[in-house]
């Protein structure tokens, strides 16, 4: 029989990490999945590492990427959509901790709420060695996600990330995620889901902890790898162009994006996402003059918080 969920987890010479995160998932209280080990082409010991939980234990699988797909996180993880055989998908990092009942509340939540697609939950991060102390209460608070919090969800003031939702198979039939993309990969294939009509719940739990080091891809774009960043740059435009498509852009979207594109100006985004819009004559020079003040207008609101916050301590 296939099992209920499908655990798709991608990797890239982590062996120093792999198995803690693995141990997470061995300990979770829902019992009924796969566990799908991508491995990227790794240069370490990963697959001797994990030979031993792999004999042991047939629900974690490993696999070398197939040639047919790109190089890199995208590519694997679609990969394992290809193999898995659940009814729900999710994405775990190969460097992180699961919580004991994450796969148990996510089941749950999607199996008596028929009319949803997905589980997102909160995901916190951790730095060095994990404390394993974890929130075993059964009582949480929900709220429902559908197109309408697009806008949230893009400015990440509600985060949808990788490895924080459990999705229904169906999801993914006509959606993969982008290869040609090294960041921001997850964030444009949920944009472009949601933005289809797919509806969703939100456990205000934490059940999942990051890992938090300067090797993650995060890590390296905060840290200005280039890229990172111009896959970023891509992934705007790809979202543009299916908020665009759908008729879901609106000015407060272009006017986050216009802003978000004074730090790629080497990427020459804010021309890509007016040309993606395809918007007339007067549009176009109305957002290219919001896009020259905008510099100046950034600098008095900085004063501004600052003058603020100065009254606030003389107080």
């Amino acid at each position: 029989m296939n099992p209920t969920v499908s655990i798709i987890v991608a990797t890239y010479n982590r062996s120093g990490y792999i198995l803690e995160a693995i141990a997470s998932i061995s300990n979770q209280t829902f019992k009924d999945w796969e566990c799908l080990i991508v491995d990227d082409g790794g240069t370490d010991n990963t697959k001797e590492v994990l030979l031993p939980i792999l004999a042991k234990d047939h629900r974690f699988k490993y696999y070398l990427r197939s040639s047919e797909y790109q190089k890199g996180l995208p590519g694997a993880r679609n990969y394992g959509l290809d193999l898995a055989k659940g009814d729900y998908i999710i994405f775990f990092d190969d460097d992180d901790i699961v919580h004991p009942q994450n796969l148990e509340f996510c089941v749950k939540e999607l199996e008596s709420n028929t009319d949803i697609s997905f589980c997102r939950y909160i995901s916190n991060v951790f730095k060095g060695a994990f404390d394993g102390r974890f929130d075993y209460a059964n009582e949480y608070a929900t709220f429902y996600i559908d197109y309408r919090d697009l806008g949230k969800i893009i400015k990440n003031e509600l985060q949808i990330i990788s490895c924080a939702v459990m999705w229904r198979k169906g999801c993914f039939e006509n959606n993969r995620f982008q290869e040609s993309l090294m960041y921001a990969e997850e964030w444009e294939l949920y944009t472009r889901i949601i933005s289809s009509g797919c509806k969703g719940i939100s456990i205000e739990k934490t059940l999942y902890f990051g890992r938090k080091h300067p090797d993650s891809n995060t890590g390296e774009f905060y840290n200005n790898d280039s890229v990172r960043k111009a896959s970023y740059a891509d992934a705007i435009q790809l979202v543009v162009a299916t908020l665009h498509q759908r008729g879901l852009v609106s000015n407060d979207i272009i006017r986050y994006f216009t802003q978000i594109s004074l730090k790629f100006k080497s990427y020459d985004l804010f021309a890509r996402i007016l040309d993606t819009l395809d918007l007339n004559f007067f549009e176009k020079l109305k957002w290219q003059l919001f896009y020259m003040q905008l510099p100046f207008r950034l600098f008095l609101y900085k004063i501004k918080k600052r003058l603020l916050q100065n009254s606030q301590i003389s107080n």
